[in-house]
């Protein structure tokens, strides 16, 4: 699940929209590292963003795609639980793999989804 959602030129930096996040929603905002694409910014560093975090299960990561765009996508933001339950990124899967991940998916599908829309309505508010 993700979105672009467009940012007033007063809120156009991570720090910015971070002070904006901490002051108008309940939820926990920070800024980190993005350890769940592995971006790399002008530099060839480790790229930031914003973690918006509901629960140990549900959060939205949100990154500038260019000034005044914000790409928001859900993650799992607990690592240990980001490697059981994240998508899995091999190319070659046994049947057991296949399986699992079709229930899994199909387990987590309808609180991801709500969680999602839950947390890109925080970021939508910040950005009207």
């Amino acid at each position: 699940m993700e979105n672009l959602i467009e940012i007033k030129n007063d809120y156009n930096s991570l720090d910015k929209l971070l002070t904006v996040l901490n002051n108008e929603s309940v939820f926990e905002c920070s800024k980190e590292y993005d350890i769940w694409e592995h971006r790399t910014d002008a530099n060839g560093q480790m790229a930031q963003c914003l973690v918006l975090k509901k629960s140990g299960m549900h959060a939205i990561k949100a990154f500038f795609v260019n000034d005044n765009t914000v790409k928001i996508n859900y993650i799992i933001p607990n690592k240990v639980m980001h490697a059981y339950f994240g998508k899995s990124v091999k190319t070659h899967r046994n049947i057991i793999e296949i399986i699992t991940g079709t229930i899994k998916q199909a387990i987590l599908a309808g609180p991801q989804k709500k969680a999602f829309v839950e947390l890109e309505d925080v970021v939508k508010k910040a950005a009207a």
